[in-house]
C-alpha cells in the first residue's frame, strides 16, 4: 500500500482555546518504529486543560494520546508480537502505552517506565521533526522504538477501545497499587471516566465499591457499572468513615482529597491520580495520618502491564457495564475545536474525534 506524503494534523499552538490545522510530511518509519492510521481518539481532561491554559506542555504540539490505530508500515526491526503474544502486522488495530520508554534509565529499570528520563510522550511532544505526528489530533501516529504495542480484539467497540491506553490502564494501575481487593471496601472519589472505570473492575475483583461524586447523574450512574453506592462528597466522610481499605482519588479536587482522607480505616492506603494540573496546597494532619498509619501514594499514568490488564479487562467484560455509552458524541478532526468545548460540559463523559 503506497502512503501519502502528507498527513493532516491539528496543531495546538499554546494560544488557549485555538488550534491550527495543518498538513504534515509522513515519516518513513525507522529502525523499530511502526506508522499507524489514527483510527480515533477520545479526549482526556489532560488534553482540555492544556487547550484551556490550566496546563503547560510543549508547544506546538498534536495533542491527543488516548486513541487507537491501524499498523500502516513498519521499520526494520520491529518487534513481531505484542506484549501479550499476539502478531503484529499491518492492518492490526492496536493501542499502545502512553511513554515509549528506554528500558536502561533509573526510571525504567525501578519499575517507572512512565517517567522514562529519554521517553518519549504521545500527545505532549514538540510537532517538530520526525515526532512531529504523536498525537491523536492526526491522520496518522509515528510510534517509537520501545513503546509497549497492544493488538486488539476486532469485536471491542472504538468507543471502549479509546480510552484503553489512558484512563483505563491509569484505573488498572490504581487498582494494582491498593493491593488485593476481594472482600476489601474500596472508595472511589470522582465517577467521570476514571472513577466509573475503577467501579467496574474494583467490582470485578470483589471489591465493594462506594463513591463519592458531586454531579447526581454522574452518581446514579455509578451503579450500573458496579457501586454499591454513591454520596454526594459532602456526605462521603460520615457515610463511610473510617470503614474503607483504600481509596482511589480521580477528581484531581483538593475537596476530592479531604473527603477521602476520613474514610480510610487504620492501616489503609489513600491513591491519588486525577491531580494533574496545579492546585492550592492543602491543609493537612500529619499525626492524624502518623497516628493512623496510613499511606498516601500518588500514581502519574502507568506501566506497560497495566496497559495489558485494561485491554484484557475491556476484551472479557466490557459489556456487564455501558461503557460504549460513555463516549456519547463524536466529531470529525475538522470540529476539534467543537470537541474540545464540548468536553467541557459534565453532561459528557468523553467526546471522541474520528480523523
Amino acid at each position: 500500500m503506497s502512503l501519502p506524503k502528507m498527513s493532516r494534523a491539528v496543531v495546538f499552538d499554546g494560544v488557549p482555546r485555538t488550534f491550527e490545522p495543518r498538513l504534515i510530511p509522513l515519516p518513513e518509519p525507522a529502525e523499530g518504529e511502526w506508522l499507524v492510521r489514527v483510527v480515533a481518539m477520545t479526549v482526556c481532561g489532560s488534553d482540555r486543560h492544556t487547550w484551556e491554559g490550566r496546563r503547560q506542555g510543549p508547544i506546538p504540539t498534536v495533542l491527543g494520546h488516548e486513541m487507537i490505530g491501524e499498523i500502516v508500515a513498519g521499520g526494520d526491526g520491529c518487534p513481531r508480537h505484542d506484549r501479550r503474544g499476539r502478531p503484529i502486522e499491518v492492518g492490526c488495530r492496536v493501542t499502545w502505552a502512553i511513554v515509549a520508554a528506554c528500558g536502561t534509565c533509573p526510571s525504567c529499570v525501578n519499575g517507572y517506565p512512565q517517567k522514562c528520563a529519554v521517553g518519549v510522550k504521545y500527545g505532549h511532544e514538540r510537532a517538530v521533526g520526525r515526532r512531529a505526528l504523536s498525537g491523536g489530533l492526526a491522520e496518522h501516529c509515528l510510534l517509537a522504538p520501545g513503546t509497549c504495542v497492544v493488538v486488539l480484539d476486532e469485536s471491542l467497540p472504538i468507543s471502549v477501545a479509546c480510552p484503553a491506553n489512558c484512563a483505563t490502564a491509569t484505573v488498572a494501575g490504581a487498582i494494582r497499587a491498593c493491593g488485593a481487593l476481594d472482600g476489601a471496601n474500596l472508595g472511589v472519589v470522582g465517577a467521570g471516566m476514571l472513577g466509573l472505570t475503577a467501579c467496574a473492575i474494583a467490582t470485578a475483583s470483589g471489591a465493594r465499591v462506594i463513591v463519592a461524586e458531586p454531579d447526581g447523574g454522574r452518581r446514579r450512574r455509578a451503579a450500573d457499572f458496579g457501586a454499591a453506592a454513591a454520596f454526594h462528597p459532602d456526605d462521603f466522610a460520615s457515610g463511610a468513615a473510617g470503614s474503607l481499605d483504600a481509596v482511589i482519588e480521580v477528581s484531581g479536587t483538593n475537596a476530592g482529597f479531604l473527603a477521602a482522607l476520613p474514610t480510610v480505616r487504620v492501616g489503609g492506603t489513600v491513591i491519588l491520580v486525577g491531580a494533574v494540573s496545579p492546585s492550592h496546597d492543602v491543609p493537612l494532619s500529619l499525626e492524624g495520618i502518623v497516628r493512623r498509619c496510613l499511606t498516601i501514594r500518588g500514581l502519574h499514568n502507568y506501566g506497560p502491564d497495566d496497559l495489558v490488564a485494561a485491554v484484557d479487562f475491556l476484551e472479557r467484560h466490557h459489556g456487564r457495564s455501558p461503557f460504549a455509552e460513555l463516549v456519547s458524541e463524536w466529531f470529525p478532526l475538522s470540529d476539534t475545536t467543537g470537541a474540545f468545548t464540548a468536553a467541557a460540559d459534565p453532561a459528557y463523559i468523553r467526546v471522541g474525534i474520528r480523523p
